[in-house]
Formats: structure tokens, C-alpha cells, sequence
């Protein structure tokens, strides 16, 4: 798959998966009561969401009441409803950026500053996916803890809601988004030399001016062979030294 590939098919990902933390963080289904009177006509189902709770009857008719004040939500619900927050405006900025960085866009100039944006971005957004599976695995924790302790009220047992699967399947899908936007690697640079050194200059080659000044210096003997016919005559006339006598150092 080419670079371009990748980054459509992490721009695709990427929001498929914010539009599951949108749906996890709007719909109140984090938890869901189911309680039978006597009868099922007195029976209803209970929905709490992190913005408000809506309680359904046996006939159909379904009310809905906005928490005004986070201090009537539970700790586990508070600090989703701030991170699942904080995961939509991440996973935003991460997307938008991959446009930025696109390789069939004309924003960048360089491809490495192209390749370096769209990793960011794959960073965000992985960033985000961790952000909405804390929410998640903690309301579900709390949820599961509080429905096996027997002192618990079989009126107030919850089982999970639809938004806890949701963001569950939106944090995977949004890890794999970013995981693939970050292969989105640089073009490598040749390196000579030892790195952290500048290369060394180069200077161009220019034939010589006058070729004929670059001769050769040394000129190989003569292939003729030696006949021995040629005479040797000294220009000074030699003379026989005189003769030695060992006494007179005697």
C-alpha cells in the first residue's frame, strides 16, 4: 500500500471512530436498569448517560430529565463526560491535521514536513482512542462490581448500557486509524559520513588548460639492442700514479 493509500485509509478510520465516541458520548445508555413490578404493566427501564437519564414504561411512554448539576452524577460518569470530551476535541485536531499533512494536498511545501504532520496527527489520535477507553473500562468496572455485591438492591442492579460496547469498538477502531497514520514515515536523506557531521565539499573537476605542459616526465630506454661497437675516449688525459714505496712511512 502507498503513502497515499495509507493516510485515506487512516482518514477513514480515524472518523468511523469519532463518530462512535460522538454516539458513546450523546445517547444515555451507559447504564441500563430493568425492573418488573407485580405485573409488567408496572415494569420500566432505566438509562443513565452522562448529560441525562431517561426512564421508559411498559406502555411505550419514555421520559427524559437533563443532569443540570455533574455533582449528581457518580465519580466514574463525572470524569467520562470530561475525558470523552477531551477525546472528541483530540481526535478532532488529529483528523483535521491529516488533511494538513495529506500527500495529495499542496499545504506543505517539503514531503518530510507532510510526513511529519500526518504522524502527529496518528499520535492525536491514538491519544484520543486512550482517552475514551478509560471512561469506558472504568464505568464498566464499576458497573459489573456493583451488580454481583449482594448487598446491592435487586432495583438498583445496572448492567451495561449499548455506549459502553460503542466506545469500546470506537477506541479500538480509532488505535488502528492511528496506528496506520503513523507509518506515514519521512523520505529517507543520505547520510556520508558520521552523523551529526556536514558531508564533505565537493569540487568540480576541470581539465587542464594545456594538456601538452602534462607530459611525461620519464621517457622508457630504447628498444635497440647493444652492438658494443662504439669507442670511449675520456676528455682528460689519465696518468699512471707513481709508485708506492712502504719505507717512507717507516
Amino acid at each position: 500500500m502507498g503513502r497515499i493509500g495509507k493516510e485515506v485509509a487512516g482518514q477513514i478510520i480515524s472518523f468511523i471512530g469519532l463518530v462512535g465516541v460522538a454516539v458513546t458520548c450523546g445517547i444515555p445508555m451507559w447504564r441500563v436498569t430493568s425492573f418488573i413490578g407485580a405485573n409488567i404493566v408496572t415494569g420500566q427501564i432505566v438509562w443513565d448517560g452522562l448529560w441525562m437519564n431517561c426512564v421508559m414504561q411498559s406502555t411505550g411512554q419514555m421520559q427524559c430529565n437533563l443532569n443540570e448539576s455533574v455533582m449528581r452524577l457518580s465519580n466514574d460518569l463525572q470524569a467520562a463526560r470530561a475525558l470523552v470530551i477531551i477525546s472528541l476535541i483530540f481526535g478532532f485536531i488529529g483528523f483535521i491535521l491529516t488533511f494538513i499533512g495529506a500527500k495529495c494536498t499542496g499545504c506543505l511545501n517539503t514531503e518530510s514536513s507532510r510526513a511529519k504532520v500526518v504522524i502527529i496527527s496518528g499520535c492525536l489520535i491514538i491519544v484520543a482512542a486512550v482517552l475514551v477507553l478509560i471512561p469506558v473500562c472504568w464505568s464498566a468496572a464499576i458497573t459489573i462490581t456493583d451488580f454481583r455485591n449482594p448487598l446491592t438492591i435487586e432495583t438498583q442492579r445496572r448492567e451495561l448500557g449499548a455506549s459502553i460496547y460503542i466506545g469500546w469498538a470506537s477506541a479500538a477502531i480509532l488505535l488502528v486509524g492511528g496506528i496506520i497514520l503513523t507509518t506515514s514515515c519521512p523520505p529517507q536523506k543520505p547520510m556520508y559520513g558520521y552523523p551529526g557531521y556536514p558531508p564533505a565539499p565537493v569540487y568540480p573537476y576541470s581539465r587542464p588548460v594545456n594538456p601538452a605542459t602534462y607530459g611525461p616526465v620519464y621517457a622508457p630506454p630504447s628498444s635497440r639492442p647493444y652492438t658494443g661497437t662504439g669507442t670511449y675516449a675520456p676528455s682528460k688525459p689519465y696518468t699512471v700514479p707513481a709508485t708506492y714505496s712502504g719505507g717512507q712511512y717507516l
